[in-house]
Order: structure tokens, then C-alpha cells, then sequence
């Protein structure tokens, strides 16, 4: 599913050069449930953009589903992550004014399927996380944890082959968030390749697999 072969990043700045990932190698075979960690400012952000195509490598090799997608367009860019990838971030990223089920149809309206079958699968991925009760429901009417599994759903309604998420648990209560790893966990049996950073040893845990990044590097369980 993802092979990454010394990938390096690096920012110019006025007058200096910023590394933030130094050579980073990771094989991820689908189906896999990884979690990455690493104190702050580690790379592990970076390296889940690039992973996400919402970043470049400034040198090395990314290939996903056997596709090298370090040169590839912008354009290029958006269609790989429209088909392979899913996102949820830790500040959920609804827009207030909707209510949920128009918040999880909003890939598929960039995708051009028609409304009835957009609201139809915006519908069945709110059951799917236990919410198909709450659809008409806008983001203030929510919890945080009801939040997050909208945010889930509609990373979902394209049918991904691969979730990314960047702390997903970070704004939520303890309760909230074994919730929501309950919810990763059953997708990742149901074959959804899923990779998370986390701050925290107890959500980790919870993945298969526990990658470390220190200073750029992988400093275990990348090999």
C-alpha cells in the first residue's frame, strides 16, 4: 500500500534551511493499523501530509498502490486522494451551518455524483458510525465524540482504502475517544488501512503497530 524510500523535507527560510523529515523509509501493507508518535515538532505532521498528498517530499521516493506520487500534478495530487485516501483531523473541520448528513456528502458533491445518491451514502456512512439518528443534527447540536464520527463518515463516503488521522482523540474526553478507536478498529477489521498519529501510549496501543519519529527520523518500528 505505501512505500517511502529516504523521503526528506525541508523548508527555505529567509536564511536558513529547515529539515524536518531526514530520510525516512516505511513500508505500510494494506489492511495494516499503524500509529505514529513523537513529541512535538518530531516531523510525524509532515510526514502524515506527505503521506496524504497534502504535501511533497523535497526528495526521495513515495509510491501508493504502486504509484509514484512524488512528481505527480496538483491535479494528479487531488484525484489520488479523492479514490485512496480518507482524512480526520483533531478539530473535526465541519462547517457549522449544515447539518451532518450535508457536512459527510460534501466529497461527493466535489466528486459530481448526483444529490439523491449523495445524500443516500452520506445517510448509510452516518449509520455506520452510529449516527443515522442524528443526520439532520448541525455541529453545535453535536458532542464532540458525535462531531468526530461525522468527521469519520464523511472521510468514509468515498470508500477509501486508507484512513489517515491526526489525533483524532485530541479534543475529546476519555469515554469520547474509546469510542472513536472502537470505531477505527472495526473498520481496520472490515480491511480499511488506517494510520493515526497520537501523542498518547494508550491510543497507540490500540493500532497494530507503533512507529516512533525523533528529530526527523524513524527511531523504531519503521523496519
Amino acid at each position: 500500500m505505501i512505500t517511502l524510500r529516504d523521503v526528506r523535507r525541508s523548508y527555505e527560510l529567509p536564511k536558513i534551511t529547515v529539515e524536518v523529515l531526514k530520510g525516512i523509509s516505511l513500508d505500510v501493507t494494506n489492511g495494516d493499523f499503524v500509529a505514529v508518535m513523537g513529541p512535538s515538532g518530531s516531523g510525524k505532521s509532515t510526514l502524515m501530509h506527505i503521506i496524504g498528498c497534502l504535501d511533497r517530499p523535497t526528495s526521495g521516493a513515495y509510491l501508493l498502490d504502486g504509484i509514484d506520487v512524488s512528481g505527480q500534478s496538483d491535479n494528479a495530487l487531488a484525484e489520488i486522494r479523492n479514490k485512496y485516501i480518507g482524512f480526520v483531523f483533531q478539530s473535526f473541520n465541519l462547517l457549522p451551518r449544515f447539518p451532518a448528513w450535508k457536512n459527510v456528502e460534501l466529497p461527493l458533491l466535489y466528486s459530481g455524483v448526483r444529490a439523491s445518491e449523495r445524500r443516500q451514502r452520506a445517510i448509510e456512512m452516518l449509520g455506520r458510525v452510529g449516527l443515522k439518528d442524528r443526520a439532520d443534527h448541525k455541529p453545535s447540536e453535536l458532542s464532540g465524540g458525535e462531531q468526530q464520527r461525522v468527521a469519520i463518515a464523511r472521510a468514509l463516503v468515498t470508500s477509501p482504502v486508507m484512513l489517515l488521522a491526526d489525533e483524532p482523540t485530541g479534543n475529546l474526553d476519555s469515554r469520547s475517544g474509546e469510542e472513536i478507536m472502537a470505531i477505527f478498529g472495526n473498520l481496520n477489521k472490515e480491511g480499511v488501512t488506517v494510520l493515526l498519529v497520537t501523542h498518547e501510549m494508550d491510543i497507540a496501543r490500540r493500532a497494530r503497530r507503533i512507529i516512533t519519529i525523533k528529530d526527523g527520523v524513524c527511531f523504531s518500528g519503521c523496519a
